[in-house]
Order: structure tokens, then C-alpha cells, then sequence
């Protein structure tokens, strides 16, 4: 396997296994405990976040799979669009997992949007530069 494509699977995992533990420690008040976590703290923020981040990482080791590279400028719109085109579009992939991506993009585009509205000095949170189908 290339080693590109062993590096997206890498993240994809890692990202999966913190959006396990971050949805673990929002609904498990004992889990909280261990930590000195406040009982009505939750970070679904941060699942919705790491879980588009396990399927950006997905869609990237799919790619590099056909040697297909993407890259800045558009760092996520080029990945989404080249996994419509060579994937979705060709029916190598059912294009419910298209529509699952784009729903992703949309939620961690709506955190940005609390992020900033939220930040004192109005940065925001680089997560997702792009929404796709808007």
C-alpha cells in the first residue's frame, strides 16, 4: 500500500477514535468524572468536527488509491469534488456516502459560523474553508 494512502487511513482513524472519545466523555457522566468534567458539559462540537475530518482523511486515502493528489489552494473543496468525480460519478461508490460527506461540510461550516460569533476577536477556527451544495 502507498504510503500516502497509509498516512489518510492513519488519520481517519485517529480522527474517528477522538470523535469515539469526545461523544464517550459528552454521554457518560462516570467518564466525566475521571476527567473533572462538569456533568452538563458536552463536545459534540468537537465530534461533529473530528468526525468530517475522519471522512475528509477517507476520501483523501481513496484518492491517493488512483494517485489522485489534492492540495492548497482549496485544500477541501479539491478532495470533495474529486471524490464526486472519480467515485461518486463513475458509480464506483454509491452516492449516499457523497450526500454523507456534503452533510459533514455543511455541520462543521455551521461551527464555524457559532465559532465566530463565539471568539472575542473574531478569528475563527480553520475546520473547513468550503461548503459544498451552498
Amino acid at each position: 500500500m502507498d504510503s500516502m494512502v497509509k498516512l489518510f487511513i492513519e488519520r481517519a482513524k485517529n480522527e474517528l477514535k477522538i470523535d469515539e472519545v469526545l461523544l464517550r466523555l459528552s454521554e457518560d457522566n462516570s467518564t466525566k468524572k475521571t476527567f473533572a468534567v462538569k456533568e452538563n458539559m458536552t463536545f459534540y462540537s468537537g465530534t461533529i468536527t473530528h468526525a468530517y475530518y475522519c471522512i475528509f482523511y477517507s476520501a483523501k486515502a481513496i484518492l491517493a488509491t488512483k494517485n489522485i493528489k489534492t492540495g492548497a489552494p482549496e485544500i477541501h473543496k479539491k478532495p470533495f469534488d474529486s471524490f464526486k468525480k472519480h467515485f461518486v460519478d463513475t458509480g464506483i461508490i454509491d452516492a449516499e456516502l457523497l450526500k454523507i460527506y456534503r452533510s459533514m461540510i455543511i455541520r462543521a461550516d455551521d461551527l464555524l459560523e457559532i465559532f465566530s460569533i463565539e471568539r472575542p476577536n473574531g478569528e475563527t477556527s480553520p475546520i473547513i474553508p468550503y461548503t459544498a451544495g451552498k
